[in-house]
């Protein structure tokens, strides 16, 4: 694979040598959550002046009321992405009457989890719907795991790529066949080597003692200071059986060797009945508790470190929009919150990231079965509990060796990437950042090694780190100065959202039992 990958890399970076790798479309989904005085979750509602979560472009809620998100617009530049991003943070922190983002991605002290307030759309039927959704997710999976944040990083390749791409390969089909399929194939390499995302930033190999109050674990942790656990190979936890994944859903036959696959083994799991979450009750005492007692009551119930995905059209399920239409972009959802980062990632992570990205996209993919889709997750597991364990081997592919050995043949098709990547820059960005990630992994300095060695050295807990970065990040981000938007246009935005809300309220036609007939039978067809 390495000579035809090298041969492949070498025809692209030809027929581009002209233009380079220009206009790759980014995008970023970052979740905080809102902290009161020592660490506590904050118990107000989402603050009316970030507009209404529903319709606001930028700023919305998660799961619950507390648990914020923040969407940048599409960015064809790096370094546009993080200013748009930070700018958010800014205009958001202003208006939170002196509370902080926590900073971690492992939630901070957890009480009683029905404090956890889920978060509230409005009266409108599809404002409904989101949040019986979200009573869904509460009875299914409890809260806890529910308020773990993590960062969103979308990515999307141009159509120069793709045409340059698909001459070197010989391809005669059509252009919009041809991406998608190379998606899917970037997809069942990210599911082979994406560990990586969480080998180099994974950031959670520490815990709140309280949140396993709300979680149970047969997980052997260390304790550290007044309440901290902790495991010592740990990258992340969050990525763990413990944290935001589902081990009901992991019995799922997804099939990602074609849209055409994926979407109905998707549409099979949202219309497949569980007997398990039937004993919920759907509707009891005329209050809703979930949507359905499906596998899945909604295609985003599925938990994956990727997704293929298109922006759907009213009235589109995500998987109706795939099969319209191809794939239009990629989601990447296995990335923690960065703790040394104001922002949650820096720069030098989405170049790193894209090195993957491409490197994944031009390696040869074969069809992957459902045994090695079990065993590719796995090894996601396997990398977030212990993947500093020196003795630790992935079985990948059918190839079981060390960590390292994988660790160190991947890094060398990312290098090569990043050369394509770098191609007509001023500066070597791309390859800059890898180097610095390679000496980072050579040196022992991931961010989980170094989250643990400040724990470790400084005696702390978990909390006082959270606490301590969530001061300084908002006095850094009050005193940002924006130059994407200023407080007058956040203040528009909030007014307009408020307005597009209540305009869908008033446009509602039928009762909410009407509402989700209709809208699954429209997701069925």
């Amino acid at each position: 694979m390495t000579q035809q990958f090298s041969r492949r890399l070498a025809q692209l970076s030809a027929a581009m040598a002209d233009t380079g790798v220009q206009g790759i479309q980014r995008g970023i989904e970052r979740e905080a959550l809102r902290i009161g005085e020592q660490g506590k979750l904050a118990s107000n509602g989402h603050p009316k002046e970030l507009g209404a979560a529903l319709t606001h472009p930028l700023i919305t809620t998660d799961y619950a009321e507390n648990l914020l998100e923040f969407i940048t617009p599409v960015s064809d530049s790096v370094e546009q992405l993080l200013s748009r991003l930070t700018d958010i943070h800014h205009q958001a922190l202003k208006k939170l009457d002196g509370q902080c983002l926590w900073p971690l991605s492992m939630p901070c002290y957890i009480g009683n989890e029905q404090d956890i307030i889920l978060a509230d759309y409005g009266q409108s039927n599809i404002g409904k719907m989101k949040h019986v959704y979200r009573q869904g997710l509460r009875h299914r999976y409890g809260s806890a795991m529910q308020v773990i944040s993590g960062l969103h990083y979308n990515f999307s390749l141009p159509s120069s790529f793709w045409q340059a791409l698909q001459k070197v390969e010989g391809d005669s089909q059509d252009l919009s066949a041809f991406i998608s399929q190379r998606y899917m194939g970037l997809i069942r390499n990210f599911y082979r080597f994406g560990w990586m995302v969480a080998y180099l930033y994974g950031a959670s190999p520490a815990l709140c003692g309280s949140f396993m109050n709300a979680a149970e674990s047969q997980l052997d942790f260390q304790h550290m200071g007044k309440g901290t656990l902790y495991l010592p190979f740990a990258t992340s936890l969050r990525l763990s059986d413990l944290g935001y994944t589902s081990a009901d859903q992991n019995q799922l036959e997804i099939n990602y060797n074609s849209v055409e696959e994926y979407v109905h083994s998707v549409r099979e799991a949202v219309s497949t009945h569980s007997d398990g979450f039937a004993d919920i009750g759907v509707k009891v005492d005329g209050e809703y508790r979930q949507l359905n007692a499906n596998i899945l009551q909604i295609e985003n119930e599925l938990y994956a470190p990727i997704r293929a995905k298109r922006v759907a059209k009213p009235g589109q399920t995500p998987s109706q929009a795939l099969a319209a239409d191809g794939i239009e972009y990629i989601e990447i959802r296995a990335l923690d919150v960065n703790p040394y980062s104001a922002v949650g990632v820096t720069e030098a992570q989405v170049r790193v990231i894209d090195c993957l990205l491409l490197a994944c996209t031009l390696m040869d993919s074969p069809a992957m079965s459902h045994a090695e889709l079990q065993a590719c997750r796995d090894n996601f597991n396997q990398v977030a509990i212990q993947g500093r364990n020196p003795s630790l081997e992935l079985n990948i592919a059918g190839k079981q060796q060390p960590l390292p050995q994988h660790i160190e043949e991947l890094f060398f098709y990312m290098k090569q990437a990043a050369e394509l990547l770098d191609i007509k820059r001023s500066q070597p960005d791309f390859a800059t950042a890898l180097a610095e990630a390679i000496q980072d992994v050579s040196n022992d300095n991931s961010y989980s090694a170094y989250f643990l060695r400040l724990l470790t050295t400084q005696a702390a807990d978990n909390s006082h780190l959270g606490l301590r970065w969530a001061a300084e990040y908002r006095q850094q981000m009050l005193n940002h100065q924006p130059t994407n938007w200023q407080e007058k246009d956040f203040a528009a935005m909030a007014k307009r959202s408020f307005i597009e809300q209540q305009s869908i309220e008033a446009a509602d036609d039928m009762d909410f039992d009407q509402f989700l007939i209709k809208y699954f039978e429209n997701a069925n067809q």
